[in-house]
């Protein structure tokens, strides 16, 4: 489940607890840690405010799942040497990951190092729809940017900090608090137009520059070989990635959304889960994003009984099961997400949510959806013999039997209609 962390989390937590769900990702606002990058102090008040959260979703059963990156960094770093287009920002961020390991890490056992790099190098380098905003024509009209250099100066600069954090946390770290480390990537799922090789291959090299992009260099130690043609190694663990629509001849296919880019194309999940299963050697897989926002022009007794946003996680859980009965070793599902929360771009206008938010009086009422995944939690964790989270201290007091993920073939096949 996701979250969105604001003065009354602790209502929050309690919203979620009452769902069932036993697993609750949120991310570390690197300004609230390290205001001036380590041109500063750490501030303590940050410190504490995350331990509040940790320990308050302990309490309630409910494993932390914490990205240390997600898409914000102190302006201080953007001032004195452009953040990401510097190999400055190196340094930086594993300070800023070790503050995290030492601070959290003694209950922390899920982390990931930064969200989705290669959606954050499109959004910010190449559209210039994200800060620091920077892009070139024909992709966007900024002051500044290049939109055919700077996006793969980013996403290497991010991929060599992510192994770095990921060093220090084994080195250092993972022995004494026994904890796991991953990296997030963002995905499209392509159709080829026709049924022939080149098609086919064009498929391939569109997955290459998107996925391929931040995943292969972790697992094989170079960039895919379809980027070579057109311009790390070691042991990692991928995180997962978030799943959002798909293609065909470059238009967005299935049922609308609120969201422009976002179609509803259950199947697609199921063919990217099988894709990376098989050119990653079955490595786990968390699915950490996936969710619906109505069109925009509902009211709010449309918004509360959101029947198309059941169907939507009714479909893509059942084409994620018959991906696991294939063999893909997925190990979570995260809800897109509890509360109809700020987006990046659209604000307030996207409504994610399983539950409505009064913006004047702040005040939670579930939808009709909140309860459908009540249910769908309870019916599924009901006679299941899962022992939890397959990685990290398996079968632990601390790895409780998870009923937010489907992490055996069996329950797969009873998930699915």
């Amino acid at each position: 489940m996701l979250l969105c962390l604001c003065m009354i989390y602790q209502e929050d937590i309690v919203i979620a607890h009452s769902l069932g769900v036993k697993a609750y990702r949120f991310s570390i606002s690197w300004a609230r840690i390290l205001p001036r990058g380590r041109f500063g102090e750490v501030n303590p008040s940050g410190i504490k405010f995350y331990n509040k959260i940790i320990d308050s979703l302990l309490l309630k059963g409910i494993e932390p799942f914490v990205t240390i990156h997600h898409f914000d960094h102190p302006q201080e770093l953007e001032d004195r040497y452009g953040s990401w287009l510097s190999p400055l920002m190196q340094e930086d961020f594993v300070l800023l990951a070790e503050t995290c390991f030492k601070s959290f890490g003694d209950r922390v056992k899920y982390w990931t190092t930064i969200n989705e790099v290669n959606q954050f190098a499109e959004m910010a380098y190449v559209r210039g729809v994200f800060p620091p905003a920077h892009c070139s024509a024909p992709f966007g009209n900024c002051s500044v940017g290049n939109s055919d250099v700077e996006p793969f100066i980013v996403v290497h600069n991010m991929l060599l900090s992510h192994a770095k954090a990921v060093n220090l946390y084994r080195e250092q770290f993972q022995q004494k608090q026994g904890g796991s480390i991953g990296l997030i990537a963002h995905s499209h799922m392509y159709e080829p137009l026709r049924d022939g090789e080149s098609d086919r291959l064009a498929v391939n090299r569109a997955l290459a520059f998107t996925l391929g992009w931040a995943i292969d260099p972790l697992v094989f130690g170079d960039y895919p070989p379809e980027m070579r043609q057109y311009h790390v190694s070691g042991d990692h663990f991928i995180r997962g990635f978030a799943y959002t629509t798909g293609e065909r001849d470059g238009i967005l296919i299935g049922e609308p959304t609120g969201v422009e880019r976002f179609y509803v194309v259950p199947r697609g999940i199921e063919k990217i889960v099988d894709y990376v299963s098989k050119r990653y050697n079955n490595m786990p897989i968390y699915v950490t994003e996936n969710g619906y926002s109505p069109p925009r022009t509902e009211q709010v007794p449309d918004l509360l009984h959101d029947v198309n946003r059941i169907k939507f996680h009714e479909g893509y859980l059942a084409a994620l099961a018959r991906a696991i009965r294939n063999g893909a070793d997925v190990r979570g599902y995260f809800v897109w997400s509890l509360m109809d929360n700020f987006e990046w771009t659209g604000g307030y206008s996207t409504t994610f949510g399983l539950y409505y938010i009064d913006r004047q009086t702040l005040k939670r009422t579930p939808k009709l959806s909140a309860k459908w995944y009540e249910d769908f939690i309870a019916n599924r964790s009901k006679g299941s013999n899962r022992e939890g989270f397959k990685n990290g201290k398996e079968g632990s007091k601390r790895f409780p039997k998870s009923k937010t993920v489907i992490t055996s073939r069996a329950e797969a096949k009873a998930t699915e209609k």
